[in-house]
């Protein structure tokens, strides 16, 4: 039997984390997934991570509205006292997922972390249900999240912000619209700051789906970045200065598409034609 994987917060439900920019006309693959497993029940839609949130909700709720799904709640906290209201908390009531938006992922971790309504989303997922992201909502599933960092040039080891983030996803740094933002450097250096974190790096309009402890699968149509750094020999990311450029030898690199799998308890890929042959025994 493998070891218990620890990349996963203790918890039965689904994550559907998006690089952003999930497509929202012709045939919606991600929100459309989202729709498919929250089978008619309430979604409740965390704007929280916008500072300016007009108009979010009335497109997920049209959009939403396409694929079936007409229980939406909007989710938005001006502050963080907000976030002990028993009219916010409410809105979880019989809710079967939670998505969060993009914005500022630390908008996010600063106005709900550790308050009622992160309990009730915890509390959603480790009971089945469903919590998403997208853009910084994604970044923000991680116990450690990345914030910022240049990502049009050579990674340099000062250029580089992380904070806690909500710990959905242990043992991993996210970052979204990977290929498009150049972010490949950026996540190569929160890797080699702590080799025991997998980077995973999502393009816009791709999503990973976790629904046990165990691995992930690829929807979308861009590329999913596995970088594993557990056989790194050798980095300058404690030494050099920090305008120096990031050193690191031994770093191991996986691309995924969609139907692509990842396990990690192993750490190895699982190629979509194993998955397909899988699913149909």
């Amino acid at each position: 039997m493998p070891e218990k994987n620890e990349h996963l917060a203790e918890g039965n439900g689904t994550l559907i984390i998006i690089g952003g920019h999930e497509s929202k006309e012709g045939h919606k693959t991600i929100l459309g997934e989202i729709a498919r497993r929250t089978q008619g029940k309430r979604l409740v839609i965390a704007t929280v991570a916008s500072h300016q949130p007009e108009g979010y909700f009335e497109k997920y709720q049209e959009v939403f509205g396409e694929l079936g799904v007409t229980d939406l709640v909007e989710l938005y906290v001006k502050d963080r006292s907000e976030a002990h209201l028993e009219e916010k908390i409410a809105a979880f009531d019989n809710a079967a997922g939670v998505f969060f938006t993009g914005g500022d992922q630390l908008r996010i971790t600063s106005q709900l972390g550790d308050t009622p309504i992160y309990s009730r989303i915890f509390e959603i997922y480790r009971n089945g249900g469903l919590v998403c992201g997208t853009s910084a909502g994604a970044s923000a599933m991680c116990e450690t999240m990345l914030v910022g960092g240049s990502g049009d040039e050579s990674h340099r080891i000062g250029d580089l912000q992380m904070a806690p983030g909500l710990g959905l996803v242990r043992n991993a740094v996210i970052d979204q619209h990977f290929a498009e933002r150049g972010r490949m450097g950026r996540l190569l250096g929160a890797v080699a700051k702590n080799p025991r974190n997998l980077g995973i790096g999502i393009d816009e309009d791709t999503a990973i789906v976790l629904d046990d402890h165990r691995d992930f699968r690829v929807i979308g149509n861009g590329a999913v970045y596995v970088i594993d750094g557990r056989d790194i020999s050798c980095s300058n990311v404690a030494e050099a200065s920090s305008d120096s450029v990031l050193s690191i030898y031994d770093v191991h690199l996986h691309v995924l598409s969609e139907g692509d799998g990842f396990d990690l308890t192993t750490r190895r890929p699982t190629p979509a034609r194993r998955l397909e042959r899988a699913q149909g025994d």
